[in-house]
């Protein structure tokens, strides 16, 4: 269990409002393999930085999504996009943010996390931007 099980319960709270089942299960298996992990993930990234005040967790996730794309992060592309959709991102806002991303990081880059974020609409069934 959680170093400090306040911010590790806060934190499954906060996963569990933005991506439900999905986000508990990616944490699941980090757990099986390696638990001092899980908990500083679950503990420090969601429990300390998500919950914190004054920025909502869409603006949270803009910067996240950005910060993956600048760094080509694209394997935890799929987890922040689908969280937020479902924290009140559309799906206009998160193509647009790609485009501008193409700006400052590149078209290789861009085009990556394009193709992430077609694969979550896909999978989403979300036809219409």
């Amino acid at each position: 269990m959680s170093r400090d099980s306040d911010n590790y319960n806060k934190g499954i709270e906060v996963l569990n409002e933005m991506v439900g089942a999905q986000g508990l299960q990616a944490i699941e298996s980090f757990q099986k393999f390696y638990p001092d992990f899980a908990d500083f993930l679950v503990s420090f990234g969601f429990g300390e930085i998500y919950s914190r005040e004054i920025l909502d967790f869409k603006q949270r996730e803009t910067i996240t999504l950005t910060a993956l794309i600048s760094q080509g992060a694209f394997e935890q592309m799929g987890f922040h996009i689908n969280a937020a959709l479902n924290v009140g991102m559309s799906p206009k806002e998160i193509v647009e943010l790609v485009i501008h991303c193409a700006a400052y990081v590149g078209f290789p880059k861009a085009c990556s996390a394009m193709g992430q974020v077609m694969n979550v609409f896909e999978q989403r069934g979300i036809k219409e931007i």
